[in-house]
C-alpha cells in the first residue's frame, strides 16, 4: 500500500517572491495556483493555525485553500525532542546576544551625524547577527513541530526552520522547488483547471 505524502507548509512558499515564482506574481495568485495543482494530486497539506491567520494577512480570499490544506495545530503536549537541540539552541543565542551586544556598542561609539543611516545600518546587521538562521518565533517553531509529529516534509525558505528541522530529523523542501516537485505528484489523467 504506497502511504500518502504530507506536506507542512509555510507562508514563506507564497509570500517569498522567490519562492512563489513558479506558481504566481502575487501571494493571492500563488494561493490559487497551489490549490488547482494540489487538488491533482495524492498528497496532503497541513499548515499550522498560526500560519494560516499569517498568510491571510497577504491573501485574503482563502475559502478554496482551506478545503485543500488542513490546519492543525502541533500536539505541544505530546512532543518530546532530545535536550541536545535546545542546549545548542541556548549556546546559539548566547552567541547571537553577545554579537548584538558588540554591535550595539559599536553604534553608540561611532560620532558620525547621520543618525537615520547609523540606524538603517545597526537594523540590518543586527537583523542578521540575532535572526538569520535560526527559529525566531513561536509559529516557525509549530511549523517544525507538526511535520515533527506528522512525519511529514516541510516546504519552506527559513533558513532557520531548516537548520532546526535537520537537528529533530524533519524531512523539508526548499520552497522554490515546491512548483516542479508538486507537477511531478500530480496523478495521471488529471488536467490542471
Amino acid at each position: 500500500m504506497k502511504t500518502v505524502k504530507r506536506y507542512v507548509l509555510d507562508t514563506s512558499l507564497f509570500v517569498n517572491p522567490a519562492a512563489r515564482a513558479a506558481f504566481g506574481n502575487s501571494p493571492q495568485e500563488a494561493v490559487e495556483s497551489f490549490v488547482q495543482m494540489a487538488g491533482g494530486s495524492d498528497a496532503e497539506f497541513y499548515m499550522p493555525p498560526s500560519i494560516f491567520r499569517e498568510l491571510s494577512n497577504f491573501a485574503p480570499n482563502l475559502s478554496t485553500f482551506e478545503g485543500m490544506v488542513k490546519r492543525k495545530a502541533p500536539n505541544i503536549y505530546s512532543i518530546y525532542l532530545p535536550a541536545a537541540v535546545f542546549y545548542e539552541f541556548v549556546d546559539d543565542i548566547r552567541a547571537r546576544v553577545n554579537k548584538g551586544l558588540r554591535l550595539a556598542e559599536e553604534f553608540a561609539v561611532d560620532n558620525r551625524p547621520d543618525n537615520d543611516e547609523k540606524l538603517r545600518r545597526l537594523r540590518d546587521k543586527y537583523r542578521d547577527s540575532m535572526r538569520a538562521g535560526i527559529v525566531d518565533s513561536k509559529e516557525d517553531f509549530e511549523i517544525v513541530l507538526l511535520a515533527y509529529e506528522l512525519e511529514a516534509a516541510i516546504v519552506t525558505c527559513d533558513e532557520g526552520i531548516f537548520h532546526l528541522a535537520n537537528k529533530v530529523g524533519c524531512e523539508w523542501l526548499d520552497a522554490s522547488r515546491f512548483h516542479s516537485v508538486l507537477s511531478r505528484a500530480r496523478k495521471p489523467g488529471r488536467a490542471k483547471k
